[in-house]
């Protein structure tokens, strides 16, 4: 059984996820990486067929689903103790892996979020603010102090993402995380990553309307029954 699932969701992202999965199968952690290819279009099936290391498993959906629940089918064929998530661009850097791994064993935390926003950070202004404002709503609907929930960068125990009873299909699945982990209670650690952000004209997929979703799942997963 390997140590650490990495599920990378994807969809249309041909230029840029040979050069991820480059970087991750470079590490030495004992690995399995199953790539979600959610409905590309690009020619992102076609750059996967062309790539082959022995831990990567790649699976297709025939329609684009969303993030979500590309999240999801990685999930579900995951067999590593840990999981966390990857983009398909370039965003974030795979080498911090090991640090949020060695926070999660040293800490006894139950999910480590990779902290992207920092002093000196030097990135898209917009989309700073408005994950600053996103996050306060957050913590005032939860009563909580987190600082950067919407952050690809969430490792866990399968255990643990199996116990969220995880439901969403698209880009609220960052928000019904870190909901349903706040009200059960879980111990969420926040450890400092390297970021950097692609522009929209290199093919940013968040938008405005997004973060007023993300507002209404918010209000959703706080006063959902059940969990």
């Amino acid at each position: 059984m390997p140590l650490l699932s990495i599920i990378v969701p994807v969809y249309n992202e041909a230029n840029t996820i040979k050069q991820i999965l480059e970087k991750i199968n470079a590490l030495g952690i004992e690995k399995e990486v199953i790539v979600v290819d959610d409905g590309s279009h690009d020619g992102t099936d076609r750059v996967l067929r062309d790539i082959k290391y022995d831990e990567l498993k790649v699976i297709h959906h025939t329609s684009n689903r969303g993030k979500g629940a590309a999240f999801l089918t990685g999930l579900a064929n995951a067999s590593g103790e840990f999981v966390i998530i990857q983009d398909a661009d370039l965003e974030y850097e795979p080498n911090d892996y090991l640090k949020l791994m060695d926070a999660i064993k040293e800490d006894n935390a139950d999910i480590v979020l990779g902290l992207r926003f920092q002093k000196g950070y030097r990135g898209l202004l917009i989309h700073r603010l408005g994950n600053r404002l996103l996050t306060f709503i957050l913590n005032f609907l939860f009563h909580s102090k987190i600082n950067d929930y919407a952050t690809c960068y969430k490792l866990a125990r399968k255990s643990v993402f199996n116990n969220l009873n995880l439901e969403a299909t698209g880009f609220d699945i960052d928000v019904e995380i870190i909901c349903n982990a706040l009200k059960k209670n879980m111990r969420i650690l926040e450890i400092p990553i390297s970021y950097h952000p692609r522009t929209y004209r290199a093919g940013k997929k968040i938008r405005w309307e997004d973060g007023i979703w993300a507002i209404f799942y918010m209000f959703k997963y706080r006063f959902k029954r059940g969990l």
